[in-house]
């Protein structure tokens, strides 16, 4: 998540497209330029020239939708070369196939979650017992993706896209997910500047205010994009009058314009994976893949895929997740933040897993250690890459005591990560990827560790279960509100990466915060102080945070901004009778 996200671009003052009475095209209609089945160009090898000039597909422009499809959203700059009537129609084959089998997974899940509610705990599944036991491996991996050392994440706004892919990292994971606000101008907006990072002749913007200019350099990182979790719906694109999913839509469009620009220019359609609770999701998915490669012409595999384990039940499937992908995984990351948020999620009624201040649930102790190690063990078993977590800190300029105390905690967070076996790690600034880097050269020469099996690992239900020493204290209960209301603030004015307290914070953050939150209160948890949390003092808490709040960013930006709302949501969340799945649902209804 970069720090400096750009203006958005102005909404075009254009009347929402409406459905044509036409006849619907081809379900899978594939992109003009798109290699034709069995042409594929190899991501090792240089593009021919030929390639590169016939791989780009030609935007039908000012074309009504295909029947069926009706598009909601405001037109704004340069949708009509995202949102062509071919696009439309790959989004509707793909929402026509698998929105069905999508509703299902969700209605399973929250079976699932029921079952935890009644005191059930997460285990690993004996009907699978096999794939975790026999011996098999992922497909290789392309050549481009080897060495991952280092990946930068970052919102899609186009100057953070230019600067993360100038950063000096290998991988820059552009993010329609958790960094992102999906107002309908960021989604479209970020579609149109990840075409351009394949069509353009040269990626640039130009900063309005100071005039100064961005160009994308000679030796980018490798693009990665992570769409939306398959709980979410883009209400601004109907398929047959229903929403289609966030993850399809944001799928579909940048597979759609982009695979096979990629694939000539030597790299390829690679994303991350978010918030999968189970292998029978990675199924989903990878007959998602399975369907878009058939429909635009690539080789089974060109594909790549990096699934997150940021969900508590997932730990548990690894191996499984893997599996189901076998043909287009790259590896799993340790999506830490999250998968706090998904401990508490998934077993926030028992009583015996509360957890302590969130800045107490480190990565080197209990469930985080075993889950981390376990991770590393099965991807390295299985010839696939284990990445690391976030390195959020925001490097301060200003003050150099306290800028040198950030990059300490950071060069610590990769020493542990390298030293454990990870392949890779997450940075949330571009001045961090040279204090990662230097870890990872050190500690890491070759291109991976791969060789690194990790077979002392030793790691069960217990220790993926096991709760950390710690307080729960006044200053966490207060700083949790204080965060949680600011960014969800922020996400409701359209900005999803959002600097609070020299840290990065994306939507994982606002929901450990609510979630202990709710928890705490829930259950009269205790402070360190023997004081009892009770509804009553959550409000008097939020009425002096809102006040420090205020005085933090101002009576104007307070005032103009939409921090009511905001403490609304929050207080509703923390107060529910039951826990609200994602914060990111209900704020969704209050977006443009």
């Amino acid at each position: 998540m970069l720090v400096e996200p750009a203006a958005k671009q102005p909404d075009a003052k254009q009347p929402a497209s409406k459905p044509a009475a036409k006849p619907a095209r081809k379900a899978e209609a594939k992109p003009n330029g798109a290699p034709p089945k069995g042409g594929r160009t190899s991501p090792s090898k240089k593009p021919s020239k030929s390639a590169a000039k016939t791989a780009a597909p030609q935007p039908e422009v000012g074309l009504a939708p295909p029947q069926g499809i009706a598009v909601h959203g405001k037109a704004i700059a340069r949708s009509d070369e995202i949102l062509t009537p071919a696009a439309l129609d790959f989004v509707a084959a793909l929402h026509r196939r698998f929105e069905p089998r999508r509703r299902d997974l969700l209605k399973a899940r929250a079976e699932r979650q029921t079952r935890f509610d009644a005191g059930e705990l997460p285990d690993f599944l004996p009907e699978t017992r096999h794939v975790r036991e026999h011996p098999w491996k992922v497909a290789p991996i392309p050549h481009d993706l080897q060495d991952r050392r280092v990946e930068i994440t970052g919102p899609t706004d186009r100057k953070t896209v230019i600067n993360a892919l100038n950063s000096g990292a290998k991988v820059f994971m552009a993010d329609f997910e958790d960094a992102t606000s999906p107002t309908w101008a960021n989604l479209i907006d970020g579609q149109v500047n990840l075409k351009d990072r394949w069509h353009a002749a040269g990626l640039d913007w130009t900063d309005p205010a100071t005039g100064k200019r961005y160009v994308l350099g000679d030796d980018p990182a490798v693009l990665m994009v992570r769409p939306r979790g398959l709980h979410l719906i883009e209400r601004h694109v109907e398929i047959d009058g229903a929403p289609v999913a966030g993850a399809l839509f944001d799928f579909a469009l940048y597979a759609f314009h982009t695979a096979a620009a990629a694939l000539a220019k030597g790299s390829g359609p690679y994303f991350y994976l978010p918030k999968l609770e189970s292998h029978i999701e990675a199924r989903w998915w990878n007959d998602v893949f399975l369907h878009t490669e058939s429909a635009l012409g690539l080789h089974r595999g060109t594909i790549k895929a990096t699934v997150l384990i940021e969900t508590l039940p997932a730990a548990f499937e690894m191996h499984e997740i893997l599996h189901e992908l076998k043909d287009h995984a790259a590896g799993l990351n340790c999506g830490r933040w999250d998968y706090i948020f998904s401990f508490i999620k998934t077993i926030a009624k028992n009583h015996g897993y509360i957890l302590p201040d969130r800045s107490q649930v480190v990565m080197g102790e209990a469930f985080l250690k075993a889950y981390s190690h376990l991770l590393i063990q099965t991807c390295h078993m299985r010839g696939a890459f284990a990445m690391g977590g976030m390195a959020a800190q925001i490097p301060n300029r200003s003050d150099p005591d306290k800028n040198a105390a950030a990059l300490a905690k950071v060069r610590a967070d990769k020493e542990r990560e390298v030293g454990d076996g990870h392949d890779g790690t997450w940075v949330a600034h571009p001045d961090l990827v040279a204090v990662a880097m230097e870890v990872f050269d050190r500690l890491m020469p070759g291109r991976n560790q791969l060789d690194e099996l990790r077979e002392d690992v030793d790691v069960g239900q217990a220790q993926l279960l096991d709760v950390p020493h710690g307080t729960r204290t006044e200053a966490g209960f207060r700083e949790n509100i204080r965060v949680g209301v600011r960014y969800i603030e922020a996400w409701l004015g359209g900005r999803g990466a959002v600097p609070i307290y020299d840290l990065m914070e994306d939507a994982a953050t606002a929901e450990i915060a609510r979630a202990q939150i709710w928890q705490w209160v829930k259950y009269g948890a205790k402070l360190d102080d023997g004081t009892q949390i009770t509804p009553s003092l959550f409000e008097k808490v939020l009425h002096e945070e809102t006040e420090r709040v205020r005085a933090e960013v101002g009576n104007e930006a307070f005032d103009y901004g939409r921090f009511a709302e905001a403490i609304a949501l929050f207080r509703k969340l923390s107060l529910a009778a039951e826990f609200e799945a994602f914060l990111t649902i209900p704020a969704y209804a209050l977006i443009d």
